[in-house]
């Protein structure tokens, strides 16, 4: 059969299975007008159009999305608008989204201009309570207007911000000023500034404590190696703090230099224990993010209780890497509770001690496993294959009421964020919706009616927050809702061509798209399967599309195409292997062939070559894919499975064997 063929079945076989969303309606209103309003109002809150906003705002008044038209006209003049104004528009839009953004925007304002009485007023009223900005804000008003102490509250935020800001920087350079904040406290978050090359943050925190040490840290930045071979440097004021801060931005650049640099003997002499550790936690770190057998070495200098928790993370990861059980015990035991209860680390943890032969070890292992087992995800998966269990799909909870159905029906929020979504708001519609449907909000929405939620999405096709609403269920798990198979018959009948599990094929769209048709990402791949524009036109000449043009990659059939084609050469590039090619889809196919060793390097267990992926979102990528893929394969076949057979182990090309798709962009 002919290409064009294949895709006039698949689209005929779609046509048939699909369903359309029904439209919002308006009550007595010209709603295709108003749509087209909003849109234009829309674009002219983007670019910042008070004028036209301000025109058009008497003509939204009873439409469905009349909050969101009253929010951008104020939010645009947030600057001039008087108290009785933003007064009247919270009171007017009270329990909406719309409402509870701008008291966040006018926190800010009010936190900006310190007007520390109204922001006190007003602050407790705010819902959301996820502006870190506010947060700091709010901090500053307890400290300023009843002498709270809010150092340690701080810090908690400040540290882990990863850019400048007014917020909590102001806080902070005030705190300092008050001595009501250590210097340490600067240098932290000039350390990590300085580690995760963001020169600004460094600069800004030492700035707090003297102006004239950003010039200095400034030249650490540019030329650290030249900063400490510098005689004078050790004479210099301030040497430890600078030259710890050199030592992490060598790590950053060359971790084997700063490996060498660091064991010198004049700064052994002047380096405090801590700052050692922290300094080979950085060189540890950086060292296994180029999957280097000497990273396990280096994070053994220094002491895992005086290291960020980034470090433990990654030690964890190297030590898991060379086989050094006892070390990945040390590294995860440092860790703070809050990081070691993650699934991860307690599986990890429970792996560690099974291995132990006492038998009390080996209960608490058990007990690990258990208090995480299920199929919520990766690790929780892992841990009942540990428990000798397969993977079957989780009962499902009672059918919906038509009551509980209703309600969703009728919450206005929802409907809103659905409409929304469906004139092209995507972003508006999914913030709202979201909003809408969190459990911390005051009178949010328990297990039950996260379903209705959720089912109410599922019917509509708006399959993001079909699953993840249904995803943030505590005790109830719909499968169906979580885990759609949206296009089955053109995905199945496409996969069962190419000889592709469509488990497989089904557990990467839901982690790509979210089965979002027209989805289109920051750096431009589009569709389904979110492919690249050149990989599509190689992918196409490859399968045999010869007419393919660029715009057609968002048509549903030619993107399933094109994607299940490309996923099937990368998978037998890499000979079956499910997680390397989940991150040559992701990554590029270069990449895992680097991280999957050279000759001599070890083989290892799946689940361990992919904690051990360099990149953060490849790494949670594969390990999504591979999760879904099992829970995919699950509902399918309707038989048990196993993650850790689809995991694998990853090791060295067989050099006896050519190595295949090389030409794969």
């Amino acid at each position: 059969m002919q290409f064009s063929a294949i895709l006039t079945s698949l689209a005929l076989c779609g046509a048939l299975m699909s369903s359309t969303l029904a439209p919002v309606h308006a009550q007595g209103r010209d709603v295709t007008r108003l749509d087209e309003t909003i849109l234009d109002l829309a674009q002219a809150y983007k670019n910042r159009d008070r004028k036209r906003l301000s025109a058009a705002l008497p003509s939204m008044r009873g439409y469905v999305l009349e909050p969101w038209a009253a929010y951008w006209e104020l939010s645009a003049r947030l600057d001039e608008a008087g108290k009785s104004e933003i007064q009247d528009f919270l009171n007017r839009y009270n329990g909406t989204y719309q409402e509870d953004r701008l008291r966040a925007e006018w926190l800010l304002q009010l936190g900006r201009n310190r007007d520390w009485d109204t922001f006190g007023r007003e602050y407790p009223l705010y819902r959301m309570g996820d502006d870190k900005g506010v947060r700091c804000y709010a901090l500053w008003a307890d400290y300023s207007t009843r002498g709270v102490e809010v150092s340690e509250a701080l810090e908690s935020v400040w540290w882990g911000l990863k850019d400048t800001d007014d917020a909590c920087s102001g806080l902070a350079s005030q705190l300092i000023k008050d001595k009501k904040l250590s210097a340490r406290s600067a240098w932290v978050r000039a350390r990590l500034g300085m580690e995760n090359d963001r020169p600004r943050v460094a600069t800004q925190a030492v700035g707090m404590l003297d102006t004239d040490y950003v010039k200095t840290v400034n030249t650490i930045y540019a030329t650290p190696a030249k900063y400490l071979n510098d005689k004078f440097t050790a004479l210099r004021p301030q040497t430890r703090e600078f030259v710890s801060l050199a030592l992490i931005r060598l790590a950053y650049l060359e971790p084997q230099d700063a490996a060498t640099e660091v064991d010198k003997l004049r700064w052994k002499a002047q380096l405090t224990q801590e700052e050692r550790s922290w300094i080979w936690g950085v060189i540890g770190k950086r060292a296994a993010q180029k999957l280097s057998d000497e990273a396990p070495g280096y994070f053994a200098k220094g002491q895992f209780n005086q290291m960020h928790e980034d470090h433990l993370i990654w030690a964890t990861r190297a030590a898991l890497r060379a086989g050094r059980w006892s070390q990945v015990a040390d590294a995860v035991a440092a860790m703070p509770d809050s990081l070691r209860n993650d699934p991860a680390w307690v599986y990890w943890r429970a792996r560690v001690l099974a291995q132990r032969n006492v038998e009390a070890a080996k209960m608490e292992s058990q007990s690990l496993l258990e208090s995480i087992a299920g199929t919520k995800g990766f690790y929780e998966m892992l841990a009942l294959e540990e428990l000798g269990q397969k993977i079957v799909t989780p009962p499902k909870p009672a059918p919906l009421s038509a009551e509980e159905k209703d309600q969703a029906k009728k919450n206005p929020g929802l409907t809103r964020a659905l409409h929304a979504i469906a004139i092209g708001l995507r972003n508006e519609g999914v913030r709202e919706w979201n909003y809408s449907t969190n459990l911390h909000n005051r009178g949010g929405l328990d297990d039950r009616a996260l379903l209705a939620a959720a089912d109410l999405a599922c019917k509509a096709e708006v399959w993001d927050r079909c699953i993840n609403t249904s995803e943030r269920t505590k005790g109830l798990v719909d499968v169906d809702q979580r885990f759609p198979m949206p296009h089955k018959q053109a995905v199945l009948a496409r996969s069962q061509l190419i000889s592709l599990d469509p488990a497989y094929v089904y557990g990467l769209i839901r982690q790509e798209s979210r089965f979002i048709t027209d989805a289109k990402s920051g750096v431009g791949a589009a569709g389904l399967m979110q492919v690249m524009p050149a990989t599509a036109k190689w992918t196409a000449k490859k399968i045999g599309l010869n007419d393919f043009q660029a715009h057609q990659i968002t048509d549903r059939d030619t993107n399933i195409a094109i994607g299940t084609g490309y996923l099937k050469l990368v998978l037998d590039s890499f000979a079956g292997s499910m997680p390397m090619a989940a991150a040559a889809y992701n990554a590029g196919p270069g990449r895992p062939r680097i991280w999957r060793g050279q000759s001599g390097a070890p083989v290892l267990e799946g689940a361990i070559w992919a904690e051990n992926v360099p990149f953060t979102e490849t790494r949670d990528y594969v390990k999504k894919v591979l999760a879904n893929t099992t829970l995919y394969s699950a509902l399918i076949t309707g038989q048990p499975q196993s993650l850790k057979a689809r995991l694998g182990s990853v090791g060295p090309r067989d050099a006896a064997t050519p190595e295949a798709g090389l030409d794969l962009p």
